[in-house]
């Protein structure tokens, strides 16, 4: 690893995009990931790429399919609002088999909402927030030292599989600062895209990038291929953290920034002789369904905290396979769960 630096978690995304050789990024200001747009502004033209506010998210969103179909690594990002806006072109890039990076440093809704952080769009990164049968490999950093690495291999992962990766934070990761390591050189996976639009030059036939197809046998076809391709990820791309599980009273799932938290409700549970496990997913999509299943009957219950009204909980239940029982426990609107009241909601379930 090389240098130390102290970084804003937003300033630290954009960096990592640079370094994994993101040569376009196109975007629209939302608080709080705004910080993202203002790096990029300031040190893509030190790279050589191509930087463009554009007037709308949905402008923004096409311009990535555009930059994608040529060829190049592009990354957008926004903030849930925002997102909810691009959904359309996100199932168009998706249904072109097209790979970007995008950024979602969730903040609370529904609607305009608040800026505070929250967690409530986990449905829509990993079950598809646009129409049709899609997927795309959705990372949930709980540092600003994972949001550097995590976004190098996004880039890695997208090209890798023709694929959408997207970073959730939320707007504590974004606007938190902490140190991180960057690498000396980063480990940058160089794909061949014969399929991109660079060009025939008189000398190949014509590429095409659409996601329309009028007959529905070769429909039916293409979204095979897209399930068959989901598997191989499913199959090869899961991340998972698993701490302090074994023997354990009680294990707790987070992803995040609440994971964060309950590592310190680990260390005050010990206090009082209870054993508190983590399974914190790296990855939400795919679902690192091993973990839990692993796990299932170990602790006496499940319980998964998050800053929604219950998302992850349900793929928690379905990883679980009824082994065992999963509570859950949340806050919403920004608002964030004490040590105190997670630890209270630990001893509510082993006592009942």
């Amino acid at each position: 690893m090389g240098k130390k630096l102290l970084m804003k978690g937003n300033e630290v995304i954009a960096e990592a995009a640079l370094r994994a050789g993101c040569k376009c990024y196109f975007g629209y200001p939302i608080t709080p990931q705004t910080e993202i747009a203002h790096y990029f502004a300031k040190k893509m033209p030190e790279y050589g790429g191509t930087f463009i506010q554009a007037e709308s998210e949905v402008a923004a969103i096409n311009m990535v399919y555009g930059a994608a179909a040529a060829g190049a690594r592009v990354m957008t990002s926004s903030s849930s609002p925002g997102i909810s806006l691009k959904q359309e072109g996100i199932s168009y890039i998706a249904g072109a088999e097209l790979p970007a990076v995008i950024v979602n440093i969730v903040r609370c809704g529904p609607g305009l909402g608040g800026i505070l952080p929250a967690q409530g769009d986990y449905f829509q990164a990993v079950k598809g927030g646009g129409h049709g049968d899609y997927k795309m490999v959705v990372f949930a950093p709980s540092s600003v030292q994972e949001l550097y690495e995590l976004t190098v291999e996004a880039f890695n992962i997208a090209d890798k599989y023709r694929i959408m990766c997207m970073i959730m934070g939320d707007g504590i990761l974004g606007q938190m600062m902490e140190t991180v390591e960057f690498r000396e050189k980063e480990d940058i996976v160089s794909i061949d895209k014969p399929w991109a639009l660079t060009g025939t030059k008189m000398e190949r036939e014509q590429n095409i990038i659409t996601s329309i197809y009028i007959d529905p046998e070769v429909l039916e076809n293409h979204n095979l291929k897209l399930q068959r391709k989901y598997k191989t990820i499913e199959e090869n791309e899961k991340r998972v953290e698993i701490f302090n599980c074994e023997g354990a009273d009680i294990i707790i799932t987070a992803f995040g920034t609440v994971a964060r938290i309950i590592k310190n409700v680990i260390k005050m549970a010990e206090k009082e002789s209870i054993k508190v496990g983590l399974i914190r997913p790296i990855t939400l999509w795919p679902f690192p369904n091993e973990a839990f299943e692993k796990y299932a009957t170990v602790p006496k219950a499940f319980l998964s905290v998050e800053l929604n009204a219950g998302q992850m909980v349900e793929d928690v239940r379905l990883a679980v396979n009824g082994k065992n029982e999963v509570f859950f426990y949340g806050r919403m609107g920004g608002m964030l769960p004490t040590q105190r009241e997670i630890l209270d909601k630990v001893k509510e379930i082993l006592n009942r």
